[in-house]
């Protein structure tokens, strides 16, 4: 065990005892990364902190399940994906948007690495719930279509024609933001 686990190692055997110093301390260790994440597939922050808040419940209910010499980290996050994933279905958010609406634009051939974060977050946002978790979970978590259909229980090719469909729609939001920041006026 080295010195940087021996901190949380600590935390979660204080978490297996119902011990509420621990669970805030574990709580506030992991939020940032929790919320990051959270606010991927939420509507907004307050949907974000509630799954986040619910997904820290499970933790709490079910770490005498966790086995202690595996990571921490990976655990929680499908704990949290999970939550999220459950949240989309409980909704029944599968409806289904026209998107000839959306039209293939191209992206202007620019760096959008300097696009803000939280820009980046409202964009996704903007998608359908359908098409945001697809694109979260394949894009940002790296799962195949095989697991998302299954997840989502949906079809393979449903998660491909979302995933192309959201991709289609981001480029539409992005044409957007840089036409929006090309009207800005100079100062100077």
């Amino acid at each position: 065990m080295n010195q940087e686990t021996q901190p949380l190692l600590s935390l979660l055997k204080g978490c297996l005892k119902n011990d509420r110093k621990s669970q805030r301390n574990l709580y506030q260790h992991f939020y940032g990364y929790a919320l990051s994440i959270s606010l991927r597939y939420s509507d907004d922050r307050d949907e974000a902190v509630e799954l986040l808040n619910l997904t820290f419940m499970k933790v709490f209910t079910n770490l005498k399940d966790f086995d202690i010499k595996r990571p921490f980290k990976p655990w929680l996050r499908k704990i949290l994906i999970n939550t999220c994933i459950n949240n989309f279905r409980k909704k029944k958010m599968t409806q289904t948007v026209d998107l000839e609406q959306a039209k293939d634009q191209q992206v202007p051939e620019q760096i959008i690495s300097g696009i803000a974060y939280a820009d980046i977050l409202t964009m996704i946002r903007k998608l359908s719930p359908a098409y945001r978790a697809v694109f979260n979970l394949y894009v940002m978590e790296g799962y195949t279509h095989a697991e998302i259909a299954e997840m989502l229980g949906i079809s393979v090719g449903a998660s491909k024609s979302n995933l192309s469909k959201a991709k289609r729609n981001l480029r539409v939001v992005l044409n957007e933001y840089f036409e929006e920041d090309y009207k800005q006026p100079e100062h100077g």
